[in-house]
C-alpha cells in the first residue's frame, strides 16, 4: 500500500520550468527553495514529538484490557479484509 505522505509533486513541463525561471529572474514572483533543500525544524519540537512517539504504543497497550485489544484487532482485520 503506498504511503500517501510521500507523494511527489507532478513534474513540470520544460516550458513551465522556463516560464517560472523567467518570472523569478524578472522579480515577478519570489524565488523558491529547491525541493531537495533541507527544511529547518525546531529542535525543541522535534524532541517533544519524538518523546510522545516513542512511548505512545507501549503506554496505550498497558492501559488496554485483553478484551479491548481483541476488539481492536477484530476491527482492524475486518477493515483489512473488507470487500468494496
Amino acid at each position: 500500500m503506498p504511503n500517501r505522505s510521500s507523494k511527489k509533486e507532478e513534474e513540470k513541463d520544460i516550458n513551465e520550468i522556463a516560464f517560472s525561471i523567467v518570472q523569478q529572474a524578472t522579480g515577478q514572483i519570489p524565488k523558491q527553495a529547491p525541493p531537495d533543500a533541507p527544511q529547518k525544524k525546531n529542535p525543541a519540537a522535534v524532541t517533544l514529538g519524538r518523546l510522545g512517539g516513542l512511548k505512545g504504543g507501549k503506554a496505550r497497550a498497558k492501559t488496554l484490557t485483553p478484551k479491548q485489544r481483541s476488539e481492536i484487532a477484530k476491527a482492524a482485520a475486518n477493515a483489512r479484509w473488507k470487500k468494496d
